[in-house]
């Protein structure tokens, strides 16, 4: 319900602490014995952290948020992530605290058991709502002004949540005559004690603004709770957000996490962690390598350097394992590879299609040009085509390219001749592109690097 977030949130979150508690007690009796665990008292340190780490992960991965319109699925993923983060946490304590009973056992009772009762409590939860709004029990009755597209799609989510505990008396619309409009926005006053309205949601188009003023006082004047939902919302991402600066609220129109300095720092250092195992541990046999293979097939260089398009638009030279004869590889015009393609080596086949190819690229991650995990590197002749094709494609730049992304691992990899079918191509991997943006995570980054290091031993890639 939208008058009662913080109550809803607050309830779950106590919900979710008491089945925490619940689960590390009965756990820790069932993998040793109550006795022991009391003559154990530093794991009573342990549950408590564990108590507020739930409650932080909980917050940074936005646990709580918008639950009603999800389904299970969803919730079911973002209980996982935050039951990992605590069997980790109960691994590294008992480690520094040498601890030689509440071992395996107890970790795993704890992280099947947190699971299961927390999935149980959002299904019984939603269930129970609903069957709750059902008997007309605490039922708010809603008018919405605006039968516009933007007052119909608000209706039609109210409709499909019984849930949210809504009643939906109509519109009042200036512009429609259908069975739901109830009448015009002068009939407001008369509506609203005629059918016990309690709360109004104002979904007007932006020419209409200047009717709010008069719908606001009479609303006050009855007690009647007024919501708006602006036209230009329509502009939003889903990832949008509203905060205050003095006095004036301000609406980010695309929020994103790696614009805070704090997670800019958790990235980086992800980046150079992984970096340096990399150089150390692949590349530094996997060079010499290829030196010698190239030598025999085709005689060039071991690595090809292109111009790519990085953050903030500015040109770096990338790094890439040669895959076509010399003089072969285009560096400044648009000419996608395909099947079969003449100007890729023998070797170069196989580096394509498992991606080896684009391992040097830990160079240009160590420099700080790239990260592991971003939008790929667009080479500056396709990126001028792909300008063409999709307006949004400078917001890419607000982050690092990245060695793998989300895109690729959805396989929108590389580029096709046929134009039409390309374009679409390009499109779809511009969404998924802008969708990390406005949903990165440290989990997804390990999500889309645990993929791609399977897609690779699979084979299962193409060559970008």
């Amino acid at each position: 319900m939208i008058t009662n977030r913080k109550s809803t949130y607050y309830l779950r979150l106590f919900f979710d602490l008491f089945i925490l508690n619940f689960s590390f007690i009965v756990s820790a009796v069932l993998a040793q014995s109550f006795t022991i665990l009391l003559q154990r008292n530093y794991m009573f340190i342990l549950m408590m952290g564990l108590n507020f780490e739930w409650y932080f992960v909980s917050n940074v991965i936005e646990f709580y948020e918008d639950f009603n319109t999800r389904n299970f699925s969803y919730q079911f993923i973002k209980i996982v992530r935050n039951v990992i983060v605590q069997a980790l946490t109960a691994v590294l304590f008992i480690f520094l605290v040498k601890e030689d009973l509440f071992t395996r056992n107890f970790i795993i009772l704890y992280s099947l058991m947190l699971t299961v009762l927390v999935s149980a409590r959002t299904q019984f939860v939603k269930h129970t709502l609903a069957k709750v709004r059902t008997k007309e029990k605490n039922i708010r009755n809603v008018l919405i002004i605006g039968a516009g597209e933007l007052g119909r799609n608000f209706f039609n989510m109210i409709n499909d949540h019984n849930d949210f505990g809504y009643n939906l008396i109509g519109f009042l619309d200036d512009n429609s005559t259908d069975g739901e409009t109830l009448g015009k926005i002068v009939d407001l006053d008369k509506i609203l004690p005629e059918n016990k309205v309690e709360e109004v949601v104002i979904a007007l188009p932006i020419y209409a603004s200047n009717q709010l003023d008069g719908i606001i006082k009479i609303c006050n004047r009855h007690a009647v709770r007024v919501h708006i939902i602006p036209d230009y919302f329509k502009f939003l991402s889903k990832k949008f957000e509203v905060t205050m600066m003095g006095n004036f609220p301000i609406i980010t129109v695309r929020s994103e996490p790696l614009a805070e300095f704090h997670w800019r720092i958790v990235k980086r250092t992800m980046d150079i962690i992984f970096s340096v195992f990399a150089l150390v541990f692949i590349l530094s046999w996997l060079y010499p390598l290829l030196f010698i293979l190239n030598k025999f097939s085709s005689p060039g260089p071991v690595f090809f350097k292109q111009d790519r398009v990085g953050a903030g638009d500015k040109i770096f030279k990338c790094y890439k394992f040669r895959t076509m004869h010399s003089g072969n590889q285009s560096v400044n015009k648009y000419q996608p590879t395909v099947g079969d393609d003449p100007r890729v080596t023998k070797i170069g086949k196989f580096l394509r299609k498992s991606n080896i190819d684009e391992l040097p690229q830990f160079i240009n991650v160590l420099k700080g040009e790239m990260s592991i995990v971003g939008p790929r590197p667009h080479p500056i002749a396709f990126n001028e085509i792909y300008k063409e094709m999709v307006d949004e494609i400078k917001i890419r730049s607000w982050v690092k390219p990245g060695i793998t992304g989300w895109a690729q691992i959805h396989g929108m990899r590389g580029d096709v001749p046929d134009y039409e079918e390309n374009k679409k191509r390009t499109i779809k991997r511009i969404e998924y592109d802008l969708w990390y943006i406005e949903n990165w995570s440290i989990w997804l980054d390990i999500q889309i690097i645990l993929t791609t290091v399977w897609q690779m031993v699979k084979g299962d890639t193409k060559g970008v």
